[in-house]
């Protein structure tokens, strides 16, 4: 997983230069068209930019949507027949540009990032929106569209999206993109109830540490993406724009809403993430406490038993001495020293009990 996927150009190089990555030495994209008002819808699956001209021309809402890896002299030519601007359509083939809005004298141009999972890492894929006046254009670098659901809606007549201007087909992918972060927020919950449980009632694995610095990677990497495009909806909102009609204005802020929601809920998660590795810690620490205890206590009681077999092994015997060890001739003298290392091991666990140490 990658903290920052971007292409950059050389330093130096002119403005809106389409440079394609080297890494990307073929292209694979497709160009879907749709064309509707509140009576009539025109869906092409594979369109051509011809057709696209055509349907630009005649007034309803077009909606043209180009999903995979384009090569710079094709997205020259896409811009070129649409009219978009240079500028834009480097931050396009760019990849891994920030959130942004921008407002052009015809058209806005948008950028927003779709939070992902692939090989059960979180992926960060751009989408790039041109509104204009009857229009939609929108790039995205993935070849699984993620717009299924609004063309559900499109396809049935009664819709509301049906019934209104590109303005809520904008506010229709706006909400859809924002609206991906709260299943990605929810799994991280679920992850990080499960790393919890087991830091609480099992003993804590170097692997759950690794696990753990993996979820505050992915969040890092959310907020990266997610953050910005609460100021895009900000701006979308407070700026005046003539594509932008005021019955849309109501939908925008209740986009923006869901915005401050996802950000609430991942500095949360953030918080709480930290909070684990607190855990983790203190859980490693409580373990280290308690081995240390055990051996600590196994040691004292072995410290009496060491002073009594040292004592005993000087075998100072002497036949004429005062001083001399008379347990070393008492016929019971080796079971009298057993006893007595028992009875102070016995002792010594009581003892321990009722301090409650053991």
């Amino acid at each position: 997983m990658d903290y920052f996927d971007k292409t950059f150009h050389p330093p130096g190089t002119p403005p809106g230069t389409l440079v394609s990555d080297e890494d990307a030495t073929s292209e694979s994209y497709k160009i879907q068209l749709i064309d509707y008002n509140s009576n009539e819808l025109v869906e092409i699956e594979s369109a051509s930019t011809e057709d696209c001209q055509q349907y630009l021309q005649k007034g309803n809402v077009t909606w043209i949507h180009v999903e995979g890896t384009l090569q710079a002299e094709t997205l020259k030519n896409i811009g070129n027949v649409f009219g978009l601007h240079p500028l834009a359509l480097e931050d396009v083939l760019n990849k891994g540009q920030r959130p942004k809005i921008e407002e052009f004298d015809d058209s806005l141009f948008i950028i927003m990032s779709i939070p992902s999972k692939k090989d059960n890492n979180v992926v960060i894929e751009q989408i790039s929106i041109f509104l204009g006046q009857n229009f939609l254009i929108s790039f995205h670098v993935s070849e699984q569209s993620a717009f299924d659901l609004i063309r559900n809606r499109l396809r049935k007549k009664t819709g509301r999206i049906r019934h209104n201007k590109e303005d809520y087909l904008l506010y229709s992918i706006l909400d859809l993109v924002i609206d991906q972060g709260y299943p990605m927020l929810e799994d991280f919950g679920e992850q990080m109830e499960i790393i919890e449980e087991a830091l609480i009632n099992t003993r804590p694995k170097q692997s759950t540490l690794a696990e753990i610095h993996l979820i505050r990677r992915e969040l890092l990497l959310l907020r990266r993406s997610l953050w910005p495009q609460r100021d895009v909806l900000g701006n979308l909102i407070r700026n005046e724009s003539s594509l932008i009609h005021e019955g849309t204005q109501v939908y925008l802020r209740d986009c923006y809403d869901h915005t401050i929601q996802i950000l609430d809920i991942l500095e949360n998660f953030r918080e709480m993430s930290s909070s684990l590795v607190d855990v983790y810690l203190s859980s490693a620490s409580h373990r280290l406490s308690e081995i240390m205890r055990i051996l600590t206590m196994i040691s004292t009681i072995f410290i009496p038993l060491t002073f009594v077999v040292g004592l005993y092994g000087m075998n100072f015997n002497h036949s004429n001495s005062p001083w001399a060890m008379p347990e070393l001739t008492w016929y019971y003298g080796y079971p009298m020293a057993w006893g007595i290392m028992a009875a102070i091991v016995i002792g010594m666990i009581i003892y321990f009990k009722r301090k409650n140490w053991f």
